[in-house]
């Protein structure tokens, strides 16, 4: 049983005006402005959101990929030996986008002090490949359906998430730049059982450095004004507060 895609491919690839395949060119020039409708919506998103990678990075590697998607299916002339079609494999340059392109998305994760950032952006860049692949195959409907799935991850699961993680206790931290306080940091919430998420820091106007971050355990006994205390003694810390916390001081 053939899908949509492949009747609307397979109605556009038999039309010819004389002897020129009008319908191939029609069909490349819907999977090209497609793929940029829909990787650009994705780009959009992350640009919004002030990202490494925004618009541009994203249609570039959309297109690029549907681009290479479609030079697998009509750049390469069909073979034959002995009168007999030999079989092509048309996906072998999209293996090597699926591979390839996960090298450009490490470069849109960040290490820095003790949180990692990027990692959905990077996320994003892989599946805009997919979107380009898909566009460049002529499935427009698991395109089109994929990029609205993605949107709705990167939009609504994002406030469901956050939801969430608001629920575990934020620390707001203020010392001086030349404090360890990271370091000290990683150690004293390792020593719990915790885990670090969402960590941000910057320095005001001041000199004071800010560092914020929640701290999520499975402990039916954590307590976060014990790793507060230990915290405060650090060198160099001013103050620690402690926001959406369950157990208060007594």
């Amino acid at each position: 049983m053939k899908t949509i895609d492949q009747v609307i491919a397979d109605k556009l690839g038999n039309w010819y005006i004389g002897d020129w395949p009008i319908g191939n060119f029609i069909l490349c020039t819907i999977s090209l402005l497609l793929c940029v409708i829909l990787c650009g919506a994705i780009g959009i998103e992350r640009e919004k959101r002030g990202r490494s990678a925004g618009l541009r990075t994203h249609l570039l590697v959309g297109v690029g990929s549907c681009i290479v998607m479609i030079i697998s299916i009509y750049g390469f002339p069909t073979i034959y030996v002995d009168g007999t079609v030999m079989n092509r494999d048309i996906a072998r340059l999209a293996a090597q986008i699926v591979s390839g392109i996960g090298f450009l998305g490490a470069g849109a994760i960040i290490h820095k002090n003790v949180g990692t950032k990027g990692l959905t952006t990077a996320a994003s860049i892989w599946i805009v490949m997919a979107i380009g692949l898909a566009c460049g195959s002529f499935n427009f409907i698991l395109a089109i359906g994929g990029t609205v799935l993605i949107i709705l991850v990167l939009t609504v699961f994002i406030k469901i998430e956050n939801r969430i993680i608001k629920k575990n206790p934020l620390f707001i931290i203020h010392s001086t730049i030349d404090s360890p306080v990271a370091g000290k940091i990683i150690e004293i919430t390792n020593k719990y059982n915790s885990k670090i998420e969402n960590l941000k820091s910057e320095i005001d106007d001041e000199g004071i450095l800010e560092i914020t971050f929640y701290v999520l355990s499975n402990a039916q006994n954590f307590d976060p004004n014990i790793i507060s205390t230990e915290i405060s003694s650090i060198e160099g810390v001013k103050d620690v507060q402690i926001l959406n916390n369950a157990k208060k001081v007594r």
